[in-house]
């Protein structure tokens, strides 16, 4: 190992919270790297705290000896490669193994996050005439899923603290006669404050579908998302943790709502063989994508805590950074997915450089690619809601007068906030898969753009 190397290391391995009062004011011990070339900023030309030559793991970062011999098994098998029942066949194998992980009756695969929630709104009995309170700052499927069943998508604003979770007091100012449920979103990965959540619920009779599409396997209260609620809903998409390309899971652990919630995913057909006993479209999930799921079955509990304890480790180390707040934890919260680690960014630490100069400089420094998570919010993303407010359906459902007070409401400046200045996330799935010895990588990074933070100005 490099002299230049060690000495990071060990600085990091020392720094502690006895060093936050140093921190406060500006007197951050000088990180230990050569001198000369190395103390100017990699984007500017300099030494990078990381080599290129030491290259992240790209994602899908999995077992694919594994995988490849689940799908060459399900090509052979003489079996059609639509999902089965009861039989062992590969979809819904990983349904009733996954339940168990995450310790709900009955899970239900689909073909994506999005028809997850769908799937969910539409068990509820939610539809026109219906508001579903919901986040702004999320995957555009988390709206998708409400306006498929024609109920109203009301968004409350954001923690700023909470790098984007949704603000319950803000929840229950959004609550009408007409809201029949509220849809929190965990995002990131992270659990938003589900004790608030359901409190609210309790106390105006609402309803709680879980947008767990982020948070695979994540915690609060000592039970896994998706279980609190009434009914969740997590994604297998590319990106995600558990990948499957596409793909989606809904969970809980009422049968006559997972009955449901099957019988939309499967043209309506009741999974007890009943016949068909609601509208619904097709939204099944095929053996091939159980396959791929099953090859990852063995690990994905031994990925999540590598993941967890990695952001826990890179929480402890950053949080000692002036202008770098990681994302806030509500009491409650367990083991995290990180999805994406999430921090906010305050650039008056940091000489006012705006948050492009920042994560230009960070990521040049250790070859993570840190960005913000969203550019905006919804009500900022283009023209869906006055696609929306002038479908007939709407108008039929919802008074003229609640139309126009619901895009009158679209003020979110938390979101806004978060979205414009503060919001700084890494994809989580693979980067936290690596090494102690990777991690401090980079919160060395951190250490010295912080360290160096006057030729932020002249990137």
């Amino acid at each position: 190992m490099k002299k230049n190397d060690f000495t990071r290391r060990k600085f990091i391995a020392t720094v502690s919270a006895g060093s936050v009062g140093a921190v406060a004011t500006g007197g951050f011990p000088t990180i230990l790297i050569k001198k000369g070339s190395a103390q100017k900023l990699a984007v500017l030309g300099g030494e990078p705290v990381r080599s290129k030559n030491k290259p992240w793991q790209p994602w899908p970062y999995v077992n694919k000896q594994r995988i490849v011999g689940e799908l060459t098994d399900t090509v052979n098998n003489g079996r059609n490669w639509v999902r089965g029942y009861g039989d062992g066949r590969k979809v819904s194998t990983f349904e009733q193994e996954f339940a168990r992980v995450l310790g709900v009756k009955r899970a239900v695969g689909t073909n994506s996050g999005t028809s997850a929630l769908h799937c969910c709104v539409e068990a509820l009995d939610i539809g026109a005439g219906d508001e579903v309170i919901t986040s702004p700052y999320s995957d555009f499927g988390t709206i998708q899923s409400i306006m498929l069943a024609r109920a109203l998508p009301v968004m409350a604003d954001l923690d700023i603290e909470a790098c984007g979770q949704m603000d319950p007091d803000e929840v229950e100012k959004r609550i009408t006669k007409n809201t029949k449920a509220i849809m929190p979103v965990h995002i990131h990965g992270v659990p938003c404050s589900m004790d608030r959540m359901m409190a609210i619920a309790k106390k105006h009779n609402l309803l709680v579908i879980e947008d767990a599409c982020q948070a695979a396997l994540a915690e609060f209260g000592g039970k896994k998302l998706g279980s609190i609620g009434n009914i969740g809903a997590i994604s297998f998409n590319g990106s995600k943790a558990i990948s499957s390309g596409e793909g989606g899971m809904i969970v809980g652990n009422n049968d006559s709502l997972l009955d449901q919630a099957h019988a939309m995913m499967n043209k309506g057909s009741h999974p007890g063989g009943m016949g068909t006993i609601r509208i619904a479209p097709k939204y099944r999930m095929h053996e091939f994508e159980g396959a791929v799921l099953m090859g990852q079955l063995p690990d994905i509990v031994k990925d999540f805590d590598i993941r967890s304890k990695n952001a826990e480790y890179l929480t402890s180390k950053l949080r000692e950074i002036p202008g770098v707040v990681p994302q806030k934890l509500y009491p409650g919260t367990g083991r995290c997915t990180y999805w994406n680690y999430a921090t906010s960014y305050y650039k008056e630490h940091f000489n006012n450089a705006d948050r492009s100069r920042f994560v230009r400089a960070i990521n040049a420094e250790c070859g993570v690619s840190w960005r913000p998570y969203i550019n905006v919010g919804f009500h900022r993303d283009g023209t869906w809601y006055d696609y929306m407010l002038n479908l007939n359906v709407y108008k039929k459902f919802y008074t003229a007068a609640r139309l126009k007070m619901y895009r009158d409401e679209f003020s979110y400046p938390n979101c806004d906030r978060i979205t414009d200045e503060l919001s700084v996330t890494f994809r989580g799935t693979n980067i936290l898969l690596h090494s102690r010895e990777d991690m401090d990588d980079i919160v060395n990074s951190f250490i010295k753009v912080y360290e160096n933070r006057d030729q932020l100005k002249t990137i």
